[in-house]
């Protein structure tokens, strides 16, 4: 599934005006954004549809008199799979500049989480981008179970997955070269009001945080000609009546939904959790099985 890998494909033309007449206009500049809710803008609305960090970071992209060629392949509930087999060839042929790739914590979130088979379909993604000489753009993301506040049983095998998942994005953003963010430092969830009344997205403020910090990074590559998106929120950061009420509405509906997939899978994992901590053997073997199948998948797809 993995194309093989030869040397590094040159960056792509930004639309500078090297080896251009001066008064010619600056070619467009292209932004695939490609992922799940997180990049589709879920948490940010403005005019009545979401518009998120992609949005704000694209404002501050192309130079002067440059216009700018803004596509949004992400969608909400997007795995790894998704990514990989929709989102990547349609941006491929559209042959971006710039391609952001942010998938993996819907992975974690389904009883069929696969380390390894989200590491082939991360690489895959990846490479057929980069073969059209985008510069890429990944992060690592908080952990779900910390967001939410689940009880350790709960939280400690979605934490284990969510690692996973950022050490694999961690390797193949090295890999492919791609201007990787952070976003998993504990900083991100201590600050509620970064987030959204649904504990998993980030709030407006999360986004103009995320849009400005990669924003940074590719400015101080010379990737990013225009303004830095606006840290300040034009609403305030929802207060507890607004997560009590997604709670008793869209929260519902999304544990439901959730109910169905991961819950069970869930308790299975909780109850091994408490299984291990009874008998005395504590969280040790459940670490090192994880341990394993990350190492086995990053073997499996780096080569190594």
């Amino acid at each position: 599934m993995t194309p093989a890998h030869g040397p590094a494909p040159a960056p792509a033309d930004l639309g500078g005006p090297a080896g251009k007449a001066a008064s010619a206009a600056p070619a467009p500049l292209r932004f695939a954004v490609l992922g799940d809710s997180f990049s589709e803008g879920v948490g940010d609305r403005a005019g009545g549809a979401w518009r998120g960090w992609a949005a704000l970071l694209a404002d501050g992209l192309a130079g002067p008199d440059q216009r700018l060629d803004f596509v949004n392949l992400a969608v909400s509930g997007a795995l790894g799979r998704d990514v990989a087999e929709d989102q990547a060839p349609r941006a491929a042929a559209l042959r971006p500049h710039l391609a952001s790739v942010v998938v993996g914590v819907n992975d974690t979130l389904r009883h069929t989480f696969d380390v390894g088979l989200f590491a082939r379909r991360l690489d895959h993604a990846l490479a057929t981008l980069g073969a059209t000489g985008a510069v890429l753009l990944t992060a690592c993301l908080p952990d779900p179970g910390r967001l939410l506040g689940l009880p350790g049983p709960l939280a400690r095998p979605l934490a284990r997955r969510g690692g996973s998942v950022n050490a694999v994005v961690h390797a193949l953003s090295a890999r492919h070269g791609a201007v990787h963010l952070h976003l998993a430092d504990p900083a991100w969830t201590a600050d509620r009001g970064l987030w959204s009344a649904d504990r998993l997205h980030p709030g407006e403020r999360g986004h103009r945080a995320v849009a400005g910090a990669f924003h940074r990074l590719l400015a101080a590559r010379g990737l990013a000609r225009g303004p830095a998106p606006s840290p300040e929120a034009s609403e305030p950061p929802p207060g507890r009546a607004a997560t009590t009420r997604w709670l008793a509405t869209a929260g519902t509906g999304w544990v439901l939904r959730r109910s169905h997939d991961l819950l069970p899978q869930l308790l299975l994992l909780a109850g091994e959790e408490l299984l291990h901590r009874t008998g005395g053997s504590g969280p040790g073997p459940l670490d090192a099985r994880a341990e394993t199948a990350l190492a086995e998948a990053l073997a499996a797809t780096m080569g190594g």
